[in-house]
């Protein structure tokens, strides 16, 4: 349903990916209130007060005044978190810091309205073993894998897999020698394990799966958009986010039993958004790799035309 009131966006100061939504609901003249979480307290007022009819109150930057009660919807895509002061001691920082999550971050939960997406569902989404398990349950093909931090258990597995690769959980990325560095997904020679390495964490393998080529599905309430990626060079076609130079895209429909998996999947999740990753195997087989509760989504609208932002701020906007 449509109706007046403002979307509160929650993001960090430089996030192309949201300033096309802006944008967007800018051209519709759907009135947003743009913060970055990073900004509370120093920087952000909040003021509220429960009444018989929910939290009033405001939300001010020293810009502009936010009347919590006039928000309609919340687009949250990987805010920062609170700063409080810097000549606070160490241990008021902390604890200021988990007050302002509890206090600032539980208002803005407790607003009547639809979020894109939820941060609790989108944080325990993060969660790759979670994600596989739904998947597999929710019907979508997904390779075997292996969680461990034995070296020997892993080299079992490679044995009996014959070629794997190694995934993190969560993108690495930082400086080596000064120089930026990124931790892709890589294959492991079995001749290369045990490896003491191993068992200092947790790690993630799985069966390598055969590619013809790789999708990226994003989804947006009921509004499904799948684009082939097709990749152009050795390191890509291991791992297509180390390679963008080398990619084509191609607008694709996605099978009907994945799509009824994917529906299932978000539900259970509880996620209005998703980026899925799918190896589509020589076979044509569809086989799920991950989903992203935030991920970003202007460089497939940018190379195909798939209208990802308009399905965004339809949903921000109450019409989808």
């Amino acid at each position: 349903m449509t109706g007046a009131g403002t979307v509160l966006v929650l993001a960090g100061h430089f996030d192309p990916t949201v300033d096309l939504a802006i944008e967007e609901l800018n051209r519709r003249a759907v009135p947003v209130f743009r913060a970055d979480v990073s900004e509370f307290p120093v920087g952000l007022v909040l003021s509220a007060g429960l009444t018989g009819d929910g939290w009033c109150g405001t939300l001010d930057n020293g810009r502009r005044t936010l009347r919590l009660e006039s928000v309609r919807s919340v687009y949250c895509r990987r805010p920062t978190r609170p700063q409080p002061p810097k000549n606070m001691s160490a241990v008021a920082r902390k604890v200021a810091e988990r007050e302002a999550r509890l206090g600032f971050g539980g208002l803005l939960t407790a607003l009547p309205c639809r979020w894109l997406s939820p941060p609790g569902h989108a944080a325990d989404a993060e969660y790759k073993p979670l994600q596989l398990r739904v998947a597999a349950e929710s019907g979508l093909k997904v390779p075997r894998t292996l969680i461990t931090n034995d070296p020997n258990t892993a080299k079992r597995f490679a044995d009996d897999m014959g070629r794997v690769v190694y995934k993190p959980f969560h993108p690495i990325r930082g400086l080596v020698s000064g120089e930026p560095a990124v931790v892709y997904t890589s294959l492991v020679d079995p001749q290369d394990l045990p490896h003491s390495d191993i068992a200092t964490t947790a790690h993630l393998f799985q069966e390598w799966v055969p590619k013809a080529h790789e999708i990226r599905l994003t989804v947006v309430g009921e509004q499904f958009f799948a684009v082939e990626i097709h990749v152009d060079s050795e390191r890509g076609h291991l791992d297509w986010r180390s390679d963008y130079g080398s990619h084509t895209y191609r607008k694709c429909d996605p099978p009907v039993d994945v799509v009824d998996g994917v529906s299932r999947m978000l539900n259970r999740l509880g996620l209005p958004y998703g980026a899925f990753d799918f190896v589509v195997t020589p076979e044509g087989e569809w086989i799920f790799l991950e989903v992203n509760p935030s991920g970003q989504y202007g460089f497939i609208e940018v190379a195909t035309g798939v209208p990802i932002t308009a399905a965004i701020a339809d949903y921000l906007e109450g019409r989808a």
